[in-house]
């Protein structure tokens, strides 16, 4: 998991390396934003492990030395439990199923299509319940303004809440506020394991990309969108008409894949 997440952030980083010397200023003011993001999600978990580390210590001082080399007796270490997906209530299985049209990577990928959503993705806050259910009736309705301050406000109390991200983010695009939703998918790309999540992610970006005609970068996005979660068939749509209609483009954000998460 944190690995994937590194690689993403460096991938992001050496983008922004690549393009930031030819950006405008009103660019480069979002690259600096995308920046601090990186550094504020690298900094909180390098402060998590300094935390791990010491306590590491303190229990080695206190009941150790040990040999980590090899498992005790040979014995294979065991595995983290997994919750099955029929456990989880996925509330996205009620979202609206909707098209947009907007004018305007090859790396390797080692997840696999079949990860199931990790539980982190889901859990929402008991207090935090009401605003995320509230905000999926606005969505549905298709009344995106205030579905997104109701998915913000979740995000306000529980940031490491996937599931409002991704519907903040949608909302965002339904509205046109690219800036923000580009900022959320970036989050979300980055945090989040579920591989289908990921490609949502990689395709909207790719579309932000298209509508402000950056194609080269966003045709990279929608390769890697289709490279995560091959099933998820958006990013292809979205190629071809880059390819073969730049100047009218028809692009899918993502929006029917909510309903079924």
């Amino acid at each position: 998991m944190i690995q994937h997440m590194f690689s993403s952030m460096n991938e992001w980083l050496d983008g922004i390396k690549e393009r930031y010397n030819s950006a405008t200023e009103q660019e480069r003011d979002q690259y600096l934003e995308q920046i601090r993001q990186l550094k504020k999600t690298s900094d909180a978990f390098i402060e998590e492990w300094l935390q791990f580390e010491e306590k590491f210590t303190d229990f080695q001082d206190e009941c150790g030395p040990f040999d980590l080399s090899a498992p005790v007796g040979g014995a294979p270490l065991p595995t983290l439990p997994v919750l099955p997906a029929g456990k989880d209530k996925d509330p996205a299985d009620k979202k609206p199923n909707s098209e947009y049209t907007a004018a305007g990577a090859n790396y390797p990928i080692t997840i696999s299509e079949k990860q199931p959503c990790a539980y982190g993705d889901l859990e929402i806050p008991e207090a935090a319940e009401p605003f995320m259910s509230k905000g999926q009736g606005y969505y549905k309705l298709f009344m995106f303004a205030e579905a997104a301050s109701l998915f913000q406000t979740v995000i306000a109390m529980a940031p490491e809440c996937n599931l409002a991200r991704l519907h903040l983010a949608m909302s965002q695009m339904h509205l046109q506020n690219w800036n923000e939703a580009q900022r959320h998918f970036q989050l979300l790309v980055v945090m989040s394991d579920f591989p289908k999540w990921v490609a949502l992610g990689y395709n909207a970006l790719g579309c932000i990309h298209a509508v402000r005609m950056n194609m080269a970068y966003a045709e990279r996005l929608f390769r890697k969108a289709y490279e995560v979660y091959p099933s998820f068939t958006d990013p292809l749509n979205n190629l071809r008409s880059c390819q073969e209609s730049p100047g009218q483009l028809s692009l899918y954000f993502g929006s029917t894949e909510l309903c079924c998460l």
